[in-house]
């Protein structure tokens, strides 16, 4: 880590420059009008955000606008600490409180460390904004220009070339059109200085290889390099709101509840086919799959038996058909995807008046409350009970499943790939609960002597316990 000063000489800023003033006309162009705004910074330390987070200190007294840092520590590297050490400091030398969120990074086997700490980064100041708050990215026109260019490396289509947008929700990216010449020679003008991150220099990383190798190259050939690029992510973010538009039209008929008809995906038309899968993935929040899995998903899946059940999984998403709709998922942590819904899981034992809560082995809970207006009587439980599960073949560890228990899954269960997660509770032979969506009416107490203590069953389901 490395303290440095703007160079007192160099490239020059382009004509206009970066101020304060720059800055406050780009946020009301994007925000709206400024006065008693309230600004979150994501402060790095380095040039970038600390351009950003000055010239936003200079905008308090006139607008009367609330001013703070966020910086993030991903503890990913030895500097981390005394980053955020400087990163404090140079906060309180601008008079703008700072908080350090910590905030570690896991990186899954083949993810890019990259992705896996931006959206750490980005969840952790999203989580930290407080309400009505613009949280302020301090993203400029050579970011905007790696980014295009990494995306179009990775063969992204017209959403992933449209980059990075000016605004998304309570994020605004007001530097896209300052280059970092531009916030260098306004740091070199203030004489304030910034935290150099070491790793910005390790060219292992894609976007730091594009910087310090091929950028330079490009733009001694071709000078106006940033502004064409950002015209042409200009361009495609127009087209993508033109594709996000039709897709919604041709949604409204697809959609039952928040899965998608079979039938009406097969009549559309196969570009129209993969924009509108597109559109309903970024609806339900998932991260986008490859060309493979979405050509599966549009082609084979659509045309496979109604009875078949397929689907398609990709790093943090899963689309599965049932009958004639798709439903779209997240995926479930890998920690929790070997306790998938079907697999043979053993019986437990559950002393339920005595330890309250239960563990189960997908991740998720059952828990037996004290409740005044609960349905199950104190006098009608058993001390002690065994949790079991239905497995593909309808069998219960042992125990007849039968046409009652069927009906009853479904109700605890739409979707029958859900059934094998419902923790089904017995008293030896006899079936007490189905999660919490039915118990034995012997349960409620009727006969039991009045007055007696009165319980809820609850269950916690797991995200992966749905899949």
């Amino acid at each position: 880590m490395t303290r440095r000063l703007a160079p007192a000489a160099g490239a020059s800023a382009a004509q206009g420059g970066f101020n304060s003033a720059a800055l406050a006309t780009r946020l009301r162009q994007l925000a709206g009008p400024l006065t008693g705004a309230q600004l979150c910074v994501a402060f790095s330390g380095g040039a970038d955000s600390t351009a950003l987070l000055a010239a936003a200190a200079m905008l308090r007294q006139r607008y009367r606008c609330r001013v703070r840092a966020l910086h993030v520590n991903h503890q990913l590297q030895p500097a981390a600490r005394s980053m955020a050490r400087a990163a404090r400091a140079t906060a309180r030398s601008l008079a703008v409180p700072c908080r350090v969120i910590d905030a570690p990074v896991t990186v899954a086997r083949g993810e890019s460390p990259e992705a896996a700490a931006r959206d750490v980064r980005y969840a952790a100041l999203q989580a930290a904004l407080r309400p009505g708050e613009w949280l302020l990215l301090a993203q400029h026109q050579d970011d905007q220009v790696e980014a295009l260019l990494l995306q179009l490396l990775r063969g992204a289509g017209v959403a992933g070339l449209a980059a990075m947008p000016a605004r998304a929700g309570c994020m605004l990216r007001p530097l896209l059109e300052f280059t970092r010449a531009q916030l260098l020679d306004y740091l070199r003008r203030r004489a304030i200085v910034w935290t150099e991150d070491p790793s910005n220099e390790d060219e292992r990383f894609g976007r730091n290889y594009l910087r310090l190798r091929v950028l330079p190259l490009l733009r001694a050939r071709w000078p106006g390099l940033g502004r064409a690029i950002g015209r042409s992510a200009g361009l495609a973010a127009e087209a993508q709101s033109v594709l996000a538009a039709r897709a919604g039209a041709q949604l409204r008929e697809a959609h039952v509840g928040t899965a998608l008809s079979v039938p009406v995906l097969r009549r559309l038309p196969v570009p129209d086919r993969h924009n509108a899968l597109r559109h309903w993935l970024e609806l339900r929040q998932l991260p986008m799959p490859d060309q493979t899995r979405l050509q599966e998903i549009a082609g084979p899946m659509l045309r496979a038996r109604d009875d078949a059940q397929p689907l398609v999984r990709w790093r943090g998403g899963l689309v599965r058909r049932h009958g004639g709709l798709l439903h779209a998922v997240a995926e479930p942590p890998p920690a929790r995807a070997a306790a998938a819904p079907f697999q043979a899981q053993r019986a437990l034992q559950w002393n339920w008046l005595q330890q309250p809560r239960l563990a189960l082995p997908n991740g998720a809970a059952l828990e037996l409350c004290r409740d005044p207006r609960g349905a199950l009587s104190r006098a009608a439980l058993p001390a002690r009970v065994t949790v079991a599960f239905r497995d593909v073949g309808g069998a219960v560890t042992g125990r007849v499943g039968g046409g009652r228990l069927k009906r009853r899954l479904k109700v605890a269960a739409p979707q029958p790939w859900q059934r094998g997660a419902v923790p089904l509770i017995y008293d030896g032979a006899r079936l007490l609960a189905v999660g919490e969506s039915w118990h034995a009416p012997e349960l409620t107490g009727r006969a039991a002597v009045g007055g007696a203590a009165r319980y809820r069953l609850r269950w916690h389901r797991a995200g992966a316990s749905f899949i």
